[in-house]
Order: structure tokens, then C-alpha cells, then sequence
């Protein structure tokens, strides 16, 4: 099993949505360098529970979602990078972190959609929507979901107004049913939680 190059971050990654990343540490700008002469440029994101995104000596979760580079431009010290989540993984072992985090990874499951959760998506994307109106945050009430079915479960995920902790419940999902159980239980929590703020 080959190393894959790892972007420990303070926010967790799902399938499906985007990531927007401003880099300017030596050890990951040669790892996008790396990256780009590969026909298929991914990285790993994992959570970092405990720690810092900068010099390392963090505690990293141990699920996380690979990302496909999709743009790189530069400016001064820094690299502007355009990715999207595709997978998700268990990191099994952390090889050392010269030059760049490595991990051994293996896939996790891919989640499959049933028609017969469209009531359960209905519903929990009319939470999400509602709560969003109600808090200021990254997230438009109105922002677009993909047309298929499974890509917008996870797309709800991302944009449902929640903690790490409970992003990264989330990630960890076993079945579409759960994940938007989840989604609909952990908004309806914070949104109890700003009502009562």
C-alpha cells in the first residue's frame, strides 16, 4: 500500500463538495509540486482533533476524504488551490512527515443511494435551508445542490451549519439514510442552541 501525500486541516472534507486552500508552507507547497506531475493529482484531508494546521506535532483523525486538485495559481509565497472531495478512506498508518504527511490509506465503502430516501433528503435539506437564514455564516440559504440525489446528501453535510465534531460524525456515516439522519438531528441541536444564545 503506497503513502498518500496528507493535508491534515482544522475542518473536515466531504465527497462532493469544494475546497479552497491558501498555501505557503514549504513542506506542502513541494507536495502540490509533486502533485501536479501526477495524471491524477489527489491528496488526503484529515481532521486534525488536537493541534495546529501549521508545523505540525498534531493529532489527526483517523477518517478522512481524498481531494482532486482542480486549479493552482500562484501569487508571491503563495499557492491558491481549487479542490474537490472524491472519496473517503481510513488512514491505517502515518509514515514520517518528511517531507511532506503520508499515510497508508484504504478506501471506505461508497455510500449508495435508494429513491426511497427522498423524503429524508427533502426534509433535511428544508432544515438546513431554514437554519441557514437564521445564522450568519460561509453558507448562502440558497446555495445549489448537484441534481444527483447522493452528491447533494453530501453537499447538505458541507454546508449545514455545524461544528467539526459533528462534520466529522457525519463523515463517518455508514449508510445516505444515516448521514441525513444525522444531518437533520445535529441541526436541529444548533439550531435549539442559537434560539436559546
Amino acid at each position: 500500500m503506497a503513502a498518500r501525500p496528507m493535508f491534515p486541516l482544522g475542518s473536515v472534507l466531504f465527497p462532493h463538495t469544494p475546497l479552497l486552500l491558501r498555501v505557503f508552507e514549504p513542506r506542502y507547497l513541494t507536495m502540490i509540486g509533486q502533485l501536479l506531475d501526477e495524471d491524477d493529482p489527489q491528496f488526503g484531508v484529515v481532521l486534525i482533533e488536537r493541534g495546529h494546521e501549521v508545523g505540525g506535532g498534531d493529532r489527526r483523525s483517523q477518517v478522512g476524504t481524498l481531494a482532486r486538485l482542480v486549479s493552482v495559481s500562484a501569487d508571491a509565497d503563495v499557492l491558491h488551490i481549487i479542490a474537490v472531495g472524491t472519496t473517503r478512506f481510513t488512514a491505517e498508518q502515518w509514515t514520517d512527515d518528511a517531507p511532506y504527511p503520508r499515510a497508508e490509506i484504504s478506501p471506505l465503502a461508497e455510500l449508495t443511494w435508494n429513491d426511497a430516501l427522498t423524503p429524508l433528503r427533502t426534509e433535511a435539506e428544508a432544515i438546513v435551508r431554514r437554519v441557514l437564514a437564521r445564522v450568519d455564516g460561509p453558507w448562502d440559504p440558497e446555495t445549489e445542490l448537484s441534481d444527483d440525489p447522493l452528491e447533494a446528501a453530501w453537499q447538505l453535510a458541507a454546508i449545514a451549519p455545524l461544528g467539526e465534531y459533528d462534520r466529522y460524525t457525519i463523515l463517518q456515516s455508514t449508510t445516505v439514510g444515516a448521514l441525513l439522519r444525522q444531518v437533520i438531528d445535529l441541526t436541529l441541536d444548533a439550531e435549539l442552541l442559537w434560539s436559546a444564545g
